[in-house]
């Protein structure tokens, strides 16, 4: 064993109202399942605080993204501050879907999560490369500079969650193969050894996002580098619990 604690996240996304989202903390009544993992749920912003008021384990409510200063002029934005101040402890930053849809770059998620650590925000920060990348053997360049921009800043890295969500496998129903996924966290975790400290190294945990199912999730748990999950579609139907305890299964 590691000794890194496995963690698990579940990215809502766009999905839900009061109504499903009731349907879903039912799953977590009872369940005894956040004991000896971290669990950690990322609603729509509009409901952050109903579901903390409202989930009863003990699992821990996400933001799905925030911006890099306090308060301004940024409609539509929020800040580490404001989801400090509902009494919440993470967010997710640099998700696929806000590097490649909303055109977030490197840049601007490194200055996201610096000042997400300095408000006192935990960051599951999520990193991966697309299908013609990874086929152009550009997987390690592609993730690798993605992460060198956080490097760069001097960061917290015991505040951070490292998510390996490659592009291709997300949403589609392919998931990486366990030794694939394997391969890709061995050289995140080379990297940080490398960049920053083997210490660092050794205790970061680097979780896996990317049609992830009960279906696959202990196969994908038996790996050494594998610390855990990001899970999107799943994790909004019962089966995200079994997904939790893919290590203990």
């Amino acid at each position: 064993m590691t000794g890194r604690k496995f963690f698990v996240g579940g990215n809502w996304k766009m999905n839900g109202d009061k109504k499903s989202i009731d349907g879903i903390l039912d799953f977590f009544k009872d369940c005894g399942c956040c004991g000896d993992v971290d669990v950690v749920v990322a609603p729509p912003a509009p409901y952050l605080t109903y579901v903390k008021e409202h989930l009863k384990c003990g699992a821990k409510v996400a933001a799905q993204n925030c911006y890099k200063v306090e308060k301004g002029a940024f409609t539509g934005e929020i800040s580490p501050a404001m989801i400090k101040d509902l009494g919440l402890e993470w967010v997710i930053l640099g998700h696929s879907e806000r590097r490649h849809v909303f055109g977030e770059t490197d840049d601007l998620i490194a200055d996201k999560t610096v000042h997400a650590l300095g408000a006192g925000i935990n960051v599951i920060f999520c990193i991966g490369e697309k299908l013609e990348e990874r086929e152009a053997g550009k997987t390690k360049e592609v993730n690798f500079r993605q992460l060198e921009a956080i490097v760069a800043k001097n960061v917290d890295w015991s505040r951070i969650v490292i998510a390996y969500e490659p592009v291709w496998a997300i949403g589609t129903g392919v998931t990486a193969s366990p030794e694939q996924a394997q391969e890709v966290h061995d050289w995140i975790r080379q990297f940080l050894k490398e960049k920053v400290s083997e210490e660092m190294a050794a205790s970061t945990r680097i979780i896996y996002g990317g049609s992830v199912t009960a279906d696959n999730c202990n196969d994908l748990a038996t790996r050494p580098d594998i610390d855990g999950f990001l899970v999107g579609g799943a994790s909004l139907k019962p089966d995200f619990i079994k997904i939790i305890k893919a290590r203990s299964a």
